[in-house]
């Protein structure tokens, strides 16, 4: 006899073991194949919790539909996200002396693993580490890193690009994007006022 527990902890009925044997069974002990004509299950039952919602009932119901999408982002994606990067200005930004891989990611909407690629590919990017080897950007890094996105994101550099860039160019470089920076500045005033009309 063959005891077995059931999902809760208690015994199950005792059936008793049968020997392993080399004949073929009867017809009687096959299992049984679904039949076409069976009542089907009721719809309750018939999806888990957990399965998402079918297109036709998304339709009915008004569920929004999340596309899953892969590979490269449009250039009004990249362009949405290089917007949502909130670099305080440099008088706020100069008061603390030391930021957080934590605090840098969230200024640029970035995984904190970015940044770590990107120090280890750009020389320009060199942030302190402590004993513990937590990394804290200075104002300065800071402001190297945003020349590093605005090179790879919005001017759609490749990383060896930007190094060349930046080696061959980097004075004119860091003027220029003051430059650009500026313009963007005058170009969201010039938007609120026209929006204020």
């Amino acid at each position: 006899m063959c005891k077995q527990l059931d999902l809760f902890g208690s015994y199950a009925a005792e059936q008793p073991v049968k020997p392993a044997s080399r004949t073929v069974p009867d017809k009687q002990e096959q299992p049984a194949i679904p039949v076409a004509n069976a009542t089907p299950e009721p719809a309750h039952q018939a999806a888990p919790l957990h399965a998402p919602a079918s297109p036709a009932r998304q339709k009915k119901e008004n569920i929004p539909v999340k596309k899953g999408k892969r590979g490269r982002k449009s250039i009004k994606e990249m362009d949405a996200e290089s917007a949502m990067i909130s670099i305080p200005e440099d008088e706020v930004l100069f008061r603390k002396q030391y930021y957080s891989i934590g605090e840098v990611a969230e200024m640029f909407n970035l995984n904190a693993s970015l940044l770590r690629y990107w120090e280890t590919e750009f020389d320009i990017l060199q942030p302190r580490k402590n004993r513990k080897g937590d990394r804290h950007f200075r104002p300065e890094d800071i402001k190297n890193l945003f020349l590093i996105h605005h090179l790879l994101r919005q001017k759609k550099y490749t990383i060896e690009g930007a190094k060349d860039y930046l080696k061959k160019n980097k004075s004119k470089a860091q003027q220029h994007f003051g430059i650009v920076q500026r313009l963007e500045k005058l170009r969201g005033f010039l938007l609120e006022l026209k929006a204020g009309l």
